[in-house]
């Protein structure tokens, strides 16, 4: 599933912006169905211009019936009456999308026989300090075990000191959800610290559900600013 709204506070009208004479949402619809881990590959989308562009190029889409404040609840709305075990979410600002990095995540599922896990995410280590302190960058923090302890906006953690080894890692926006977890988080209620960081991944923590995060080694390119589109047509040159 592919959450997909045409405004975004940043860059409005990313998804429809030429990326090597496609658009940036068909780019990553395209690199989702390219990995061939999928039975179906669907646009989740609030905008006719979207639906359009996925539905006259051969893809799949599915109009939302109301507003969300996020992508899970998009898709929740999507999934509700779908046969399904795992849905998987990736981002429709995402052209560079890989089949390495999504089935890390699904293979999570496939080792966890007492299905203690009710997602699996992915983060990537970072060093740049510029990036580590871009409130842009969503940053997060595991458990021994690589369960998520907390995502935040903030440097994570706090380099009060800075000879103990601590690792930054960005968190990359693609989830694997059991479908029962991402239901409940539809229906559950937004609380303060998702509120306040606006990172939807926050709601599953403070309802108690398990993410399990998976290490890659894969940046991407996110296209949230005219900068980032500047990236990734570069990305394509090379």
């Amino acid at each position: 599933m592919i959450p997909a709204r045409y405004a975004a506070s940043r860059f409005p009208g990313k998804l429809m912006q030429d990326l090597g004479g496609k658009t940036v949402i068909l780019r990553t619809y395209e690199a989702a169905k390219h990995t061939g881990l999928f039975d179906e590959v669907y646009v989740v989308t609030d905008s006719d211009i979207i639906y359009d562009e996925i539905t006259s190029n051969g893809g799949v889409a599915v109009m939302s019936k109301k507003e969300h404040d996020c992508g899970s609840d998009r898709i929740a709305e999507a999934v509700a009456d779908m046969d399904v075990d795992i849905v998987v979410n990736v981002q429709g600002d995402e052209p560079f999308t890989e089949k390495d990095s999504l089935e890390k995540v699904l293979n999570v599922f496939k080792e966890d026989a007492d299905k203690e896990i009710d997602l699996a995410s992915l983060m990537v280590h970072i060093t740049d300090p510029e990036e580590i302190n871009n409130p842009n960058c969503v940053k997060v923090i595991v458990d021994q075990r690589s369960f998520a302890l907390y995502f935040s906006r903030s440097p994570i953690p706090y380099p009060r000191a800075t000879d103990v080894g601590a690792r930054y890692f960005k968190h990359k926006g693609v989830y694997a959800f059991r479908k029962e977890a991402l239901m409940d988080f539809y229906h559950l209620p937004m609380l303060s610290l998702e509120a306040s960081e606006k990172i939807e991944a926050i709601r599953y923590l403070e309802y108690g559900k398990k993410i399990k995060m998976v290490e890659t080694t894969v940046q991407g390119i996110e296209i949230d600013t005219p900068e980032d589109l500047e990236r990734a047509k570069k990305e394509l040159d090379v």
